[in-house]
């Protein structure tokens, strides 16, 4: 095998395959997951880009190599000021995908196993920070608006308070997995695929009774849509806890 023979190796029907194959058919991965897998390759493709000009249609598996991921990842890390964290969860991604390389063109398995030797770096871990039950209680009554977004934000608030449940589950939450009667719960698709029935506050379930008339019948329609009906990112629902973390500081 030689470096000439591994160049000819355009990249772009392996990352076809890594989305369409391994991710959607054999992985079946979480929508969230595809979207993190596609912001990954979009930032190295662009990196890569910017020296000489190459287009991602036509760059070859040679061009994606160790050194290049490891400036890469110190772009992240020091000129976009991303997290250790985010910086992990790029490097899996990049990890996993040049494993199906090395399956798909065994000519390729020499520095796909270069970048897969790439270390994790560690991370310290923080502690986790909780809200009192008195500061939770100013969030969940911060004043309300007259449009439905004063109505829904509540909604959201106290069913993120009550379920625990992760943004990204909450942002695809449907109303088929609100039941109520006798026993009142959710029915959550958490992260691993695990699903989970979390019982609903009383106050949450009138919250909640309130509110879903509001958004449609269908049993598909979203809880907690954005005004256009799609569903919310999680940078919106990051600015809308801020937004109400104001209001109840009264700042």
């Amino acid at each position: 095998m030689t470096s000439s023979t591994t160049s000819r190796t355009r990249i772009a029907p392996h990352v076809q395959a890594f989305f369409t194959e391994h991710l959607c058919q054999q992985q079946r991965v979480r929508p969230h997951t595809i979207a993190s897998c596609r912001d990954t390759f979009r930032l190295l493709l662009t990196l890569r880009q910017e020296p000489v000009g190459i287009a991602p249609a036509v760059l070859c598996v040679a061009d994606l190599d160790a050194p290049l991921v490891l400036r890469f990842l110190d772009d992240l890390e020091y000129q976009r000021g991303n997290a250790v964290r985010s910086r992990t969860i790029r490097l899996s991604a990049l990890r996993t995908f040049f494993r199906v390389v090395a399956l798909r063109d065994p000519e390729s398995v020499a520095m796909a196993t270069r970048v897969r030797a790439i270390p994790l770096k560690r991370d310290d871990k923080q502690l986790v920070g909780s809200l009192t039950r008195e500061e939770m209680e100013a969030l969940l009554a911060a004043p309300h608006r007259s449009h439905w977004v004063g109505r829904r934000d509540p909604a959201l608030r106290r069913t993120m308070s009550n379920s625990g449940a992760r943004v990204s589950e909450m942002i695809m939450l449907r109303r088929r997995q609100v039941c109520f009667g006798a026993s009142t719960f959710l029915h959550r698709h958490g992260k691993g695929r695990k699903e989970r029935t979390v019982p609903l506050w009383p106050q949450t379930c009138r919250v909640l009774q309130a509110w879903l008339p509001e958004v449609g019948p269908q049993e598909d329609q979203l809880v907690f849509p954005n005004a256009r009906g799609a569903p919310l990112s999680r940078h919106g629902v990051m600015s809308l806890l801020q937004q109400v973390v104001h209001k109840a500081a009264g700042t």
